[in-house]
């Protein structure tokens, strides 16, 4: 169905603390604002898809906990379908411990819990799902294993199949063969392809590498200096627009999250990756992940706003 996206992937409770500076180790600061918020790099996304438009169904797993209570319930008044939202009785709801320094910068440990257990049958459950979506979009905090089916279902029945690769892991190359289009920052990237990052010659090695895989499309995403575009026809810089970050948490996943609500209604991929890049650029201005992620009208105010900026260039 146009306009509808499959996110497969992980849902977590976010606990965040914003301080000065993170701590070094064996250190302890006082001081400090904490927050308690949705997140999972899958929920994290699924919010954002829907906030730039699309009809999303969330596919993942939870624990029979308080904690999974209000993920589901977070989720449902985002207007995201819920029904294959599986709970396990055996382990709890994810949880991410983050601090978040005064430049925008985190640093995140996080417990799985019964992100863990997304399985393969719990895929197979929600083929109809799957295959009635215009894009699946899917990342790697639940188990190869699920993630496999999915994009070999997809794949199977015509969906758009988009993976952003993080966090960051070995695949084989059979596997992103089947992909139509990753979204992986620069440290992925390096890990998958063998390739430094060090200029724009380094990132056009790292493009025709993912298309040896079979890869379609790349979106390298290059944080504030934009994200760089390796398409079957071209492959340009998409810079970035100049915001001051206050909390860069979530910012990857709004981006993949919002591609995949532009590209499911049919836009094609370089004004979709354009205005992911903005809905990213004003999530880093807010705290949180899920909260930050801006709505469709925001992110179109905000590039008329900034037509005539000139953004960074990649160094």
């Amino acid at each position: 169905m146009k306009n509808k996206v499959v996110v497969i992937g992980s849902y977590n409770t976010d606990l965040t603390i914003k301080t000065g500076r993170i701590p070094r180790p064996g250190e302890t600061i006082i001081g400090g604002i904490f927050s308690e918020g949705g997140g999972g790099k899958g929920a994290n996304q699924a919010v954002a898809a829907v906030r730039a438009g699309a009809s999303v169904s969330f596919i993942a797993k939870v624990g029979n906990d308080v904690l999974g209570n209000e993920g589901i319930q977070r989720l449902t008044r985002e207007s995201i379908e819920t029904r294959y939202v599986y709970r396990d009785t055996d382990v709890p709801t994810g949880v991410a411990f983050i601090v978040v320094d005064e430049y925008g910068e985190n640093s995140i440990v996080v417990a799985s819990g019964a992100n863990t257990r997304l399985s393969q049958a719990d895929i197979e459950s929600a083929r109809d799902e799957i295959s009635s979506a215009a894009v699946m979009l899917l990342q790697l905090e639940s188990p190869l294993e699920a993630v496999r089916a999915a994009i070999r279902m997809g794949r199977d029945n015509g969906v758009m199949v988009m993976l952003n690769p993080a966090p960051a892991q070995q695949l084989e190359p059979s596997l992103l063969g089947e992909i139509d289009i990753i979204t992986p920052n620069k440290v992925e990237a390096e890990m998958l392809t063998g390739i430094k990052v060090t200029d724009e010659e380094s990132m056009r090695s790292i493009v025709k590498k993912f298309f040896d895989f079979g890869v379609k499309n790349v979106l390298i995403t290059l944080g504030s200096h934009g994200v760089f575009a390796g398409l079957p026809h071209a492959m340009e810089h998409i810079p970035a627009y100049s915001v001051r970050s206050i909390d860069s948490t979530g910012a990857g996943d709004v981006f993949s999250g919002s591609l995949a609500a532009y590209l499911a209604e049919g836009m094609c991929i370089e004004k979709a990756a354009t205005m992911a890049n903005a809905s990213a650029s004003i999530s880093v201005t807010r705290m949180g992940a899920q909260n930050s992620a801006p709505c469709r009208r925001e992110v179109e105010n905000f590039m008329a706003s900034h037509s005539s900026q000139e953004a960074d260039a990649f160094k």
